[in-house]
């Protein structure tokens, strides 16, 4: 097992001193254990051989061992607080001192096997031996010391038994050398097997924390790119809002005129930009969670109409047959929202289908209700089939021709999934088209008998509703806060051609002078329309909310935003004050004032 080869040779050096010091680290965990209790086993062993043997030369061996496991064990250590750059000393250090242990220890076997006493000389062997099998254990990290500790005491007791020269003694001596041969072959194999677990552990722990910077970069590329498209459509909603509204005041103004056509031109043209604007605004909601579905029994033939009706005309043009088929079932989904899936996917397929044409279709399947949209189209190949859901992304058109829209559908349509809990499958086969599956739950044959009565009732009510009292109507007064100039004006060109009788402010401090003079005459604002970023900063939200209460009256708030960004989008949620987002449609406009205020 080899470790990863590597062009960087600081970082393969860098890499080889973490495992030296990993290694020394090991070596060193057992080193004073280790010392003391080689000084008691060479007491007891020494003292042993010499009441057998009673040769002094034995006491001058003994005390010279001693001598060398006493330095061994005062000297300085190796200690985790040591630098990683000192390793190699380390390793050295202790490599030499287990080599001097293993010379002293060399010299026992002269001393012994000439005694020709097979007892003590078997035991000898046992010892050197064990203590050699010890040490390629312990030793393993480190070559040089196990090399300088197996190979001096084993090769003293080579040759002293050679020396003998009869049959037994070099028997035993062939046994030794083999059996040092394989200690060493195993300490080298063991050797490398941690020696490449070490460096593949550390280069995995190098490849976690690269890996870790780039998701940290790439979360906080994520977060600049949402700040960025955040500001950019604030401060494009701001003129385009501007725009729309000083259109729809001259459009109101040319009605039934010539030059009629050219405001009714620009307008489309508006409300194109618009729609693109606001498809975005639909990511930043979605991501920002402030859209909660509200399951409830659909009608998916009652779903299916409406759909027809919005592309048949464009599927005519493109020379396309769209084919939404009856199905007489029933699912369990927010219909807005189901709607809007399937409105993205049918868009999409008309997109990318120059022949045939579209299907769109519901099959029962179990417990579910299986939604296809199947086209002719051009197909996705298998390596883009992954893609085809990012933000931006479109397959063949590296013009970004607009009229192919943003690349955003099938990016909300995988969010809207997620939502609402209905997988979304794809199928594709390149240029002979694609089909795409919404999974969703069926609702069962009392569910919908539940749901007739229901409707029922909710349709009486609606009667009753309408001969309670005529349809709500737009609001008498009504004062604009807003920073920008244009958009003030603007505003006032568009209440006042609709018989509002408005007035702008620039801040807050105007808003609550407006509003005290307005109690003082005794004619308050039947409404305060509300920009939620002001000038220096100022949180529109939060001056609205204390403008609506203040004056000892209550003043209903609609709050008019530019804003896109989820944290911001999650806040107004929170504070349920009705938002309009720019730029606002004159109808939308003046719709959302008259519930507002009626709802007073």
């Amino acid at each position: 097992m080899q470790p990863a080869a590597s062009n960087d040779p600081s970082a393969d050096h860098a890499l080889g001193q973490r495992v030296l010091r990993e290694h020394v680290a090991s070596v060193y965990s057992t080193y004073g254990v280790s010392t003391l209790t080689h000084m008691a086993f060479v007491v007891v062993f020494g003292s042993i051989i010499y009441s057998q043997l009673k040769d002094p030369s034995l006491l001058f061996w003994l005390a010279g061992l001693l001598m060398a496991d006493v330095y061994v064990f005062f000297t300085p250590r190796w200690n985790p607080s040591r630098p990683v750059r000192e390793s190699a000393y380390w390793a050295r250090k202790i490599s030499r001192m287990v080599t001097l242990v293993s010379m002293v220890t060399a010299v026992v076997p002269w001393l012994i096997v000439p005694h020709d006493n097979l007892p003590m000389t078997s035991l000898l062997m046992a010892v050197i031996v064990g203590s050699c099998a010890r040490a390629a254990q312990s030793l393993w990290p480190l070559k040089p010391a196990l090399f300088g500790y197996t190979m001096p005491m084993s090769l003293g007791m080579i040759t002293a038994l050679a020396w003998q020269g009869d049959g037994l003694h070099l028997f035993l001596a062939a046994a030794g050398a083999a059996y040092l041969l394989l200690t060493l072959h195993a300490g080298v194999g063991q050797h490398k097997l941690l020696t490449a677990s070490l460096m593949l552990r550390f280069e995995n722990e190098a490849l976690a924390a690269r890996l870790g910077e780039q998701i940290a970069a790439t979360e906080r590329a994520s977060e600049e790119k949402t700040r960025f498209l955040g500001t950019a459509s604030h401060d494009l909603r701001q003129p385009l809002h501007a725009i729309a509204l000083f259109g729809a005041a001259l459009e109101n103004e040319l009605r039934g005129r010539p030059e009629g056509r050219n405001a009714e031109r620009l307008m489309r043209a508006v409300n194109a930009l618009g729609a693109s604007l606001d498809t975005m605004l639909d990511v930043s909601r979605l991501d920002a969670g402030v859209i909660t579905p509200a399951p409830q029994p659909v009608q998916l033939d009652a779903l299916f109409l409406p759909l027809n009706h919005t592309f048949a005309a464009r599927a005519e043009q493109k020379q396309l047959q769209l084919r939404v088929r009856a199905s007489g079932l029933w699912v369990h989904s927010d219909p807005q929202l189901l709607h809007r899936m399937l409105s993205n996917l049918i868009d999409n397929a008309l997109k990318y289908t120059a022949r045939g044409g579209v299907t769109v279709m519901a099959r029962e399947r179990g417990d579910s209700v299986w939604i296809e949209v199947r086209d002719s189209g051009i197909g996705i190949a298998p390596e883009q089939s992954g893609r085809i859901f990012e933000e931006f992304y479109q397959i063949n058109n590296p013009g970004r021709d607009r009229s192919r829209g943003l690349g955003i559908g099938l990016s909300i349509v995988q969010r809207l999934s997620r939502l609402l809990g209905h997988p979304v499958q794809m199928h594709s086969r390149l240029g002979r088209g694609t089909h795409f599956r919404v999974v969703v739950p069926a609702v069962s044959a009392a569910a919908r008998e539940l749901v007739g009565v229901l409707a029922s009732a909710a349709t009486a009510e609606e009667a009753a509703e309408q001969r309670r009292g005529p349809a709500p109507v737009l609001p008498g007064r009504v004062l604009l806060l807003d920073d920008e100039l244009e958009i003030r004006e603007a505003m006032m060109g568009l209440l006042r051609s609709h018989a509002i009788d408005a007035h702008a402010v620039a801040d807050e401090a105007g808003a609550a002078a407006a509003l005290q003079q307005a109690s003082g005459e005794g004619r308050p604002f039947d409404l305060l329309l509300c920009d939620y970023r002001l000038a220096d900063g100022a949180d529109g939200l939060d001056a609205g909310l204390r403008l609506s209460q203040g004056q000892g009256m209550t003043t209903p708030l609609l709050l008019i935003t530019g804003e896109t960004s989820p944290d911001r989008l999650q806040r107004v949620r929170e504070s349920q004050v009705p938002v309009l987002f720019k730029p606002v449609v004159a109808d939308s406009l003046l719709q959302a004032m008259a519930e507002v205020a009626v709802a007073r």
